[in-house]
């Protein structure tokens, strides 16, 4: 039975920044989820599990640093510090904060790539019993990521592959709001307002088998002037 692949968190406040490494370390084996800063980072750890946390220091806000002491106090998740700061002092006082390595911007990808494979290497295996399922739960729904499995409470539902594909979608970035182009162009399709719409019909049919009641919307939101935001318990 092949191992799950581990999950990462990136968190960076550049847009740019995050679909790149989001897009490289998909393309070597991991799943990966997304967060814009400190606050947006919270909301998405308050429900799932990573193997592995790729944080931004210089942040809007709260810093990546500050964000590392504080999961200290309740997680012993691995960290890897991402700053343009290259300074010692800098590096130390991240280290100090609780941080498992530093790896100063610009960087190589590859490098990147090395430095997480390294520190999940160091990483204690856990217990069969300490294994947390990668799952998000929405009411009595349930979608398991690795899988791309939808349950209602514990019955199978069927997806269509365009509705897995939604899913993980959503799934790698949760309480995100994800453009309707976005949405376009991760799913393949060619630009334009016919596909757009096309993208409306399969979320209201994706809303039917995951909400309450389809026509409010709990868990699938409609996110005015951004997209859709997939926001589960």
């Amino acid at each position: 039975m092949n191992e799950p692949a581990p999950h990462l968190l990136i968190v960076d406040d550049d847009e740019r920044i995050r679909d790149l490494l989001r897009k490289f370390l998909m393309r070597h084996g991991f799943l990966v989820s997304v967060a814009r800063d400190a606050a947006h980072a919270r909301r998405v750890l308050a429900g799932l599990d990573f193997d592995l946390i790729v944080l931004d220091v210089m942040m809007p806000g709260e810093s990546g640093v500050d964000l590392t002491r504080t999961l200290r106090e309740s997680r012993d998740t691995p960290i890897l510090l991402l700053t343009a700061k290259g300074e010692a002092e800098d590096r130390i006082e991240g280290l100090e904060a609780g941080a498992d390595d530093y790896l100063p911007k610009p960087f190589e990808p590859r490098e990147l790539l090395l430095r997480i494979n390294a520190i999940l290497r160091r990483m204690p295996e856990p217990e069969p019993e300490e294994v947390q399922p990668r799952t998000l739960r929405m009411g009595p729904v349930r979608y398991d990521i690795e899988r791309a499995q939808l349950t209602r409470s514990g019955a199978p539902v069927r997806l269509t592959a365009t509705e897995v594909q939604l899913m993980r979608i959503f799934a790698e970035s949760p309480r995100q709001a994800i453009s309707r182009t976005r949405l376009v162009e991760e799913l393949g399709r060619d630009n334009g307002q016919a596909q757009e719409r096309a993208v409306d019909v399969q979320i209201t049919r994706l809303r039917r088998k995951i909400e309450p009641d389809p026509k409010q919307p709990r868990y699938l939101q409609t996110v005015r002037g951004e997209g859709y935001m997939l926001a589960p318990d």
